[in-house]
């Protein structure tokens, strides 16, 4: 049997992952060296109380899991005699893969007849959300492994994500974003336009001054780079902005029309701790990222 993985940092969580049979990885934050880990330590995330403790000047941390935390997911399954396909958020983006890759290798020499499949989604929340779930999709359609793996070949460059950043300060402390020495240091109320490339990094495209005039330039690029939005899911995030993430849904719906399949997710705490609160994005699927 193919055994589906997926991580926190994908913006899943675990009633949407059981909903596809998703086993998840938890993807930890610290907080004054208090380590959490989302749905292990906590049942529900609790978006507002987490980004108003970072607008009162928490500046959260975060870190790789160990090659036996992998174990610990993964060899039950090779126990139980199946294989594994891990989605997971960019590869580019941490070095968490590299202890992956070496509690594979040792699990794989104690059960050599398993498979072990991985997907990159090169994106992070919901770039890698709107992946795993057409990913499970497939898996819940009775796909084999070698279709979705062929698929994954060439749709996951087409799922693009653009956002915008209200609070500067998270991204310098994280160092995760490049394109924004230009950035840094200028006006209050400049907001960088931020994009997943191709290579599964963060980078700055460009800036817009005002949280709505950061909005239009997120739908300019969902409609200049769309293909067959409507067969497809439009996912929009938020890091504790409601009024914003509604409005980005009303200009799509506007563009596009009713019918649109809309998601509305929190972007989860882990990858939140990077982008800092009142960031909105989009994730759609694109002729290219």
């Amino acid at each position: 049997m193919l055994i589906l993985f997926t991580d926190t940092d994908t913006d899943i969580t675990p009633e949407k992952a059981r909903e596809f049979g998703y086993h998840l990885i938890s993807m930890p934050y610290s907080i004054d060296g208090k380590t959490t880990y989302p749905y292990e330590d906590f049942e529900k995330f609790d978006a507002h109380a987490f980004y108003d403790s970072l607008r009162g000047g928490i500046l959260p941390k975060t870190s790789a899991i160990s090659a036996d935390s992998y174990k610990k997911y993964f060899e039950p399954h090779f126990r139980n005699g199946d294989d594994i396909l891990y989605v997971h958020f960019s590869a580019a983006m941490t070095a968490t893969f590299e202890a992956m890759d070496a509690a594979v290798r040792e699990l794989k020499e104690k059960y050599p007849e398993r498979q072990f499949y991985t997907i990159d989604t090169k994106a992070i929340t919901i770039g890698s959300l709107n992946i795993v779930e057409e990913i499970g999709d497939l898996y819940k359609a009775g796909k084999t492994i070698e279709e979705i793996l062929e698929w994954a070949k060439t749709e996951v460059d087409k799922f693009a994500v653009y956002f915008f950043a209200d609070d500067l300060k998270f991204f310098k402390a994280s160092g995760r974003v490049s394109g924004l020495a230009g950035t840094m240091g200028t006006l209050l109320g400049i907001r960088p336009i931020i994009y997943m490339n191709s290579e599964g990094k963060m980078v700055s495209i460009g800036k817009e001054k005002g949280r709505t005039k950061a909005l239009a330039r997120l739908i300019k690029y969902v409609e200049e780079l769309q293909e067959d939005i409507e067969k497809h899911r439009v996912i929009v995030a938020h890091t504790d902005a409601p009024q914003l993430a509604e409005e980005a849904i009303r200009m799509l719906k506007e563009c596009f029309g009713d019918n649109l399949r809309i998601e509305l997710v929190d972007v989860n705490p882990t990858a939140g701790s990077h982008c800092g609160p009142s960031t909105v994005g989009i994730s759609f699927h694109a002729k290219h990222r």
